[in-house]
C-alpha cells in the first residue's frame, strides 16, 4: 500500500492513487470516502497494528454514526459498546488497550468519521 501525505490546512491522504481530503488533524472530510484500505492507512499513520477486535469497535462506531449522526465521545461509546458488545468490550479500560492514543478519538478517525465534540 502505498500512502502519501500532503500538508497545508488541510492534509491530503493519498492512499493506492486514490486522493482522501482530511482536516488538519487527520479526520476525513468526507465519511462516505471511507474504506478498508483508508481505515488501514490511518492505523498506519497512528501507529496501530489492526486486529479483528479494532475491526469490530470501528464497525460499531460506524453503526453509532448512522445511528445519531454523530461521533461518540468517550461516555456514550462505552455505554454503546457496553450494550452492544457486553461489559466485557464495552470498559474504557478496554478501548484504552486498542486505542492509544484516545479511543473515541482514533476509533472515530479509523472509522473515517468526524473528529468527536467533546474530545479534546
Amino acid at each position: 500500500m502505498e500512502i502519501t501525505l500532503l500538508f497545508d490546512t488541510e492534509m491530503t491522504l493519498i492512499v493506492n492513487n486514490q486522493t482522501i481530503l482530511t482536516d488538519k488533524l487527520g479526520y476525513l472530510k468526507n465519511s462516505d470516502d471511507w474504506n478498508r484500505q483508508i481505515a488501514e492507512a490511518i492505523a498506519e499513520i497512528e501507529q496501530i497494528e489492526l486486529t479483528e477486535a479494532h475491526w469490530e469497535v470501528i464497525h460499531y462506531v460506524r453503526d453509532f454514526y448512522l445511528k445519531f449522526n454523530k461521533s461518540p465521545s468517550m461516555r456514550p461509546l462505552v455505554k454503546f459498546l457496553k450494550a452492544e458488545l457486553g461489559a466485557e468490550k464495552g470498559t474504557s479500560i478496554y478501548l484504552a488497550s486498542l486505542f492509544p492514543g484516545g479511543a473515541a478519538k482514533q476509533s472515530t478517525k479509523l472509522a473515517g468519521l468526524p473528529k468527536p465534540a467533546r474530545c479534546i
